[in-house]
């Protein structure tokens, strides 16, 4: 792809990454190795087929991560209906653009898939699991995201925008499942990437009855604690049209948050900006809006993806890195990675000496 340079990795790790995840029926790519466009009609069949219990079981985590967008629904209506004001609309966008998108930089992105940070005890991992209403399980996202990083724009990133929006925002169930068929051997690496995220894991037996690395049990059992603990505090705050309107947040959140991907990557175009975007090797981008309110400064991401801060330029505000430094003050967080010395020796310093050594002070 123009734009783009190669990325070496060790042939065995890029093996694996490019069967850890279950392939749509339309495939990643055809076989010229180019990426495979699906049509509309297409990725809604795939979405339908892979949230279909009664074909198989092992479809269950898939659906589940609608579902919890289908419970949230009614309480949506309702609050449209009956507690709709313009102080409960800005409780909703502050608590969607923020405080979620904050909160998913935090613990599914920093922790959960690069483990940027390390708790000090589980009781820690567990309140940063649980700061807000939950909307989707780690799994469909942490083995995903490592794909992502391995394959960024390349046929196999399970959210590929050059393969348009639709292939972005359908990705949860089209294509970041694991693979249904692999082996215990393979299957022990996948597990692995949850090791540290305090999920109950399966083992391989149960993995190969319920085609996951998370057990039903525990991912609907914390789902359901989640909801009755959220929704019994904002109600006890607020009443039931607070209550509604956090929980219309999250489910809104969690829709427009699958676009991320699509519109973080230039929408499929290079739209590097000099001096804002340091990693070429990918096409995602720094944008102010998701930067300054979720931490999210998404091509810094890509160059430090194991950073515990990803705000590096003076302006760069970073919410989920200020969350895991005050933890780390308080005691909570025992250890973390911060890349933006680096960073700034890298980009930024030696830029300067550049731009001094080019243009050397007149006699």
């Amino acid at each position: 792809m123009a734009g783009l340079t190669g990325r070496p990795f060790i042939h065995r790790f890029m093996a694996f990454i490019d069967y850890v995840l279950q392939q749509p029926s339309y495939g990643w790519a055809d076989k010229n190795g180019e990426l495979v466009r699906p049509t509309l009609r297409q990725l809604f069949s795939e979405a339908f087929s892979r949230i279909n219990i009664f074909k198989s079981k092992k479809n269950w985590i898939s659906l589940i991560s609608w579902l919890m967008i289908a419970c949230s629904l009614p309480l949506f209506t309702i609050f449209l209906i009956k507690y709709l004001s313009w102080k409960l609309a800005i409780a909703i966008a502050v608590y969607s653009m923020v405080i979620m998108g904050t909160h998913g930089t935090i613990w599914f992105h920093r922790y959960c898939t690069h483990n940027a940070y390390t708790f000090r005890n589980p009781v820690f991992r567990f309140i940063t699991q649980h700061l807000v209403i939950k909307t989707f399980p780690e799994e469909m996202y942490v083995v995903s995201h490592h794909v992502h990083h391995s394959k960024s724009d390349l046929p196999g990133d399970p959210y590929n925008p050059r393969a348009g929006l639709f292939y972005c925002l359908l990705s949860d169930v089209n294509h970041q499942s694991i693979s249904k068929t692999l082996s215990e051997k393979d299957y022990t690496k996948a597990a692995w990437f949850m090791r540290h995220t305090g999920v109950q894991i399966n083992s391989f037996a149960q993995y190969q009855r319920w085609g996951s690395i998370a057990t039903p049990f525990y991912t609907i059992s914390m789902w359901l604690l989640n909801w009755a603990f959220w929704y019994t505090a904002f109600d006890f705050i607020g009443g039931h049209g607070l209550a509604m309107a956090m929980f219309s947040a999250a489910m809104l959140w969690t829709i427009l948050v699958k676009a991320f991907n699509y519109t973080g990557h230039g929408k499929g175009e290079v739209k590097h900006v000099e001096g804002i975007d340091f990693d070429r090797s990918n096409l995602s981008i720094n944008q102010l809006r998701p930067g300054l309110l979720a931490g999210e400064w998404h091509n810094n991401h890509h160059l430090y993806p194991s950073s515990a801060r990803a705000g590096f330029l003076p302006y760069q505000i970073d919410l989920a890195w200020i969350y895991v430094w005050i933890l780390h003050k308080l005691g909570a967080v025992k250890t973390y990675r911060d890349s933006k010395q680096e960073f700034m020796k890298r980009y930024v310093h030696k830029k300067e000496v550049k731009t001094a050594i080019a243009q050397p002070t007149a006699v």
